[in-house]
């Protein structure tokens, strides 16, 4: 009877598992299921149902369901991509640039100084695009 309920679990799910089995025999004590476990578990909650993948990934349902709910809002609520020239920002000695992309990536920098380097050049290189 297992082997047939076995079989019926998705291939993509039986990989997430292995990765979280993997990952639950290796952490400490406390340590909470790291983002680049829940972000496919709740696609794949998503795609075949909450109380499936929570079975199948032995994960507790409601904790899966937060994290469907988190994934939905951050894609919903994405800010569109604006860009503004340099000369809309004033002159000043410090600022401070932030990213973050939608996969939690962040790239902050402080400057100080008169002279401001070419941010976007520098974005391009943090995140490996040529565009």
């Amino acid at each position: 009877m297992r082997g047939k309920k076995r079989r019926e679990v998705p291939a993509s799910m039986l990989q997430l598992e292995k990765r979280l089995t993997s990952w639950r025999k290796t952490r400490t004590p406390g340590q909470r299921i790291p983002k680049s476990i829940w972000k496919p578990a709740a696609k794949l909650a998503t795609e075949y149902g909450l109380s499936k993948t929570a079975v199948a990934l032995k994960l507790n349902y409601t904790c899966l369901r937060k994290q469907v709910e988190l994934a939905s809002t951050k894609s919903t609520s994405a800010p569109p991509f604006v860009e503004l020239p340099s000369s809309t920002f004033p002159l000043a000695k410090e600022c401070m640039i932030e990213w973050e992309d939608s996969s939690g990536a962040r790239m902050r920098m402080h400057l100080k100084g008169d002279e401001i380097p070419d941010a976007l050049s520098l974005s391009r290189s943090f995140w490996g695009t040529d565009e």
